[in-house]
């Protein structure tokens, strides 16, 4: 078993090396050799990397990004916390909204609801110029306001994780608590909410990791609010003239050092202990009918959220698409933003494709990649499961542009060519990329399943005769079918809207979908460009509900998985007749 366990370990390994550690090796690598040119090496410049501290565009950078993701994180943490409890235990009109409106905001790009709220909030923006909101601007365009942004932005990332750790109810745990005198919030407080730590330390490294190397709403923000953040900084560097290689590195080396922070005091909120629960004594939640009223209160309350996550940025949008200026003063109603989007020859339809093949084969092999470093991390005996958790999350914590950079120094070398490697200038270059960007994210999600699961399980499968493939589809994959989904559909949405990645490495005429949009708004065309993304991301977003309804079908289907872990020849429902309670047979899912 442990061969089995250091063979895995160490072909994950080396892919995630492949992936990972390269591209971003290359680019740490021009604090000292700018341009990766050899004449050009100088061990001197090292000291660059105490100028962080010096330099103050370096320093406000940094300790913008670093008070900027502590603040979002911790609030972002707490809503997302409460929004999944509120989710699952009760039954409300509103509740599929929320979830839906949360995948929304998954998938869209920060640059687009950014650019949303720069309509809405600026000086001549709807709520100054329709609404008569004062100070609205002033609120948004400042600390507190941006991390107010970025909350909205990024709590579906916690959202989805935790919602996904609370499917399930330790109800024997429970009941043990409530006989001996334990209340009803005390027994949360001291049973099920330390069974959920896994869940909630992955959620906050999410929210930390995506907030912290977040491209798209800093550059849009800063373009109004003088905020610049090391993501941002790392692209000026790269962009300005000349080029600023050794820059960029050592900002990128400061992120890196953010996270292995993050990531020391995740281990140390852990620790040793395991937090696994699934047994006979296991329930399956069914969300509790309310009131009328507390019903109502609740919808309403879901609805107003909703409508200040994302009906104010894209609603900003959509009135900015039927705009003939750019001013929100100067509106003048026209349809002919969207007459040119769905002309005949239009590009959109063209960069809709390539960006929906690319996302297909991305989340296609994340989710087989992803799985793989999740089982390794949670159930494998390798030595070197924590390096192989720290570069899944350093692949979240650096920016795609960073990443798209690292991928040209690695793969437009000249000695690929002869072996058909040379992969710059492809499309297969950013599927690579993609799928790098999408296995951390996968792998959260998918880790924070798993370690509701104990290894007791997969042992008792094994012991019936069941082998590896028959654990994975009868114990361990119908018991994850909610995170599984979650990832997915997670991994399948960011590839389609990866703007960073997708600017650097698309290839001639292979526009992309957040090619095409940026670059009409770099182009001024600001209703053009209001246009295309909501007609592009509304049929995203319709193909990744379809794309839902249809993996979840089978999900009936997957409720016994306790039985064929310890049976897997034996039919589970002639079991439940015996009296035991195993996990997912005492309840349906909602």
């Amino acid at each position: 078993m442990k061969s089995k366990d250091n063979a895995a370990g160490f072909g994950i390994l080396a892919i995630l090396i492949l992936l990972v550690l390269l591209p971003l090796a290359a680019v740490l690598f021009q604090v000292v050799c700018p341009g990766l040119q050899i004449e050009k090496f100088d061990p001197s410049n090292l000291k660059l990397v105490l100028d962080v501290f010096v330099r103050p565009l370096w320093k406000k950078a940094f300790f913008n990004s670093f008070f900027l993701s502590i603040g979002t994180t911790v609030i972002g943490l707490l809503l997302a916390a409460f929004l999944a409890h509120v989710r699952v235990r009760y039954s409300f009109f509103g509740a599929r909204f929320l979830d839906i409106v949360s995948w929304i905001l998954m998938i869209v790009p920060s640059f687009i609801l950014a650019q949303g709220w720069v309509y809405f909030a600026s000086g001549n923006g709807i709520a100054s110029a329709w609404l008569g909101i004062e100070g609205v601007g002033g609120f948004v365009f400042s600390y507190w306001g941006l991390v107010f942004v970025m909350v909205l932005c990024k709590y579906p990332l916690a959202y989805v994780t935790i919602k996904a750790a609370m499917e399930w109810y330790p109800s024997r745990l429970v009941h043990a608590a409530r006989m001996n005198g334990a209340s009803p919030f005390r027994a949360w407080l001291t049973v099920q909410l330390p069974l959920c730590i896994p869940a909630y330390c992955s959620a906050a490294m999410l929210i930390f990791m995506d907030t912290v190397g977040d491209y798209g709403m800093s550059s849009t923000i800063t373009a109004v609010y003088s905020f610049p953040t090391l993501p941002y900084t790392i692209y000026s560097a790269i962009c300005s003239s000349p080029v600023r290689f050794d820059m960029a590195g050592v900002l990128s080396f400061y992120l890196m050092i953010m996270i292995m922070i993050a990531m020391i005091i995740q281990y140390a909120a852990m620790g040793k202990r395991k937090f696994d629960f699934l047994d006979n004594g296991t329930e399956q939640v069914t969300p509790q009918r309310i009131g009328r009223i507390k019903s109502a209160a609740l919808s309403a309350v879901t609805f107003c959220f909703c409508l200040a996550a994302l009906g104010i940025p894209v609603g900003s949008n959509l009135i900015m698409s039927f705009s003939s200026s750019v001013s929100i003063q100067r509106f003048r109603f026209t349809l002919d933003n969207y007459a040119k989007v769905f002309q005949t020859g239009s590009q959109l339809l063209t960069g809709v494709k390539h960006s929906l093949s690319l996302a297909g084969v991305a989340a296609a092999i994340g989710i087989i990649i992803g799985f793989c470093v999740a089982y390794v991390l949670t159930y494998s005996l390798f030595k070197l499961k924590k390096v192989i958790d720290m570069m899944t999350l350093i692949a979240m914590a650096v920016p795609g542009v960073v990443l798209g950079i690292g991928y040209i120094f690695v793969w437009n070398q000249k000695w690929l060519t002869p072996l058909g490697l040379h992969l710059y200038g492809k499309p297969s270059i950013l599927v690579l990329a993609s799928v790098a960007a999408a296995i951390p994210l996968i792998n959260r999600v998918l880790v924070g399943g798993m370690a509701k699961v104990p290894k007791s399980l997969l042992i008792a499968a094994q012991v019936q005769g069941a082998g590896f493939g028959r654990r994975m589809r009868t114990v361990l994959l119908p018991l994850l079918h909610g995170s599984v989904v979650s990832a997915v559909l997670a991994a399948f949405g960011g590839s389609v809207f990866n703007l960073a990645i997708t600017t650097i490495l698309y290839p001639p005429n292979y526009s992309t979908l957040p090619v095409y949009i940026s670059d009409s708004y770099n182009d001024l065309k600001f209703g053009y460009a209001a246009a295309a993304t909501i007609v592009g991301a509304a049929f995203i977003i319709g193909i990744m509900l379809i794309l839902e309804y249809l993996m979840n079908l089978s999900r009936s289907g997957t409720n016994r998985p306790a039985c064929a872990a310890r049976s897997p020849r034996r039919n589970c429902a002639a079991e439940t007749g015996r009296g035991d309670r195993f996990a997912g047979d005492s309840q349906t899912r909602p």
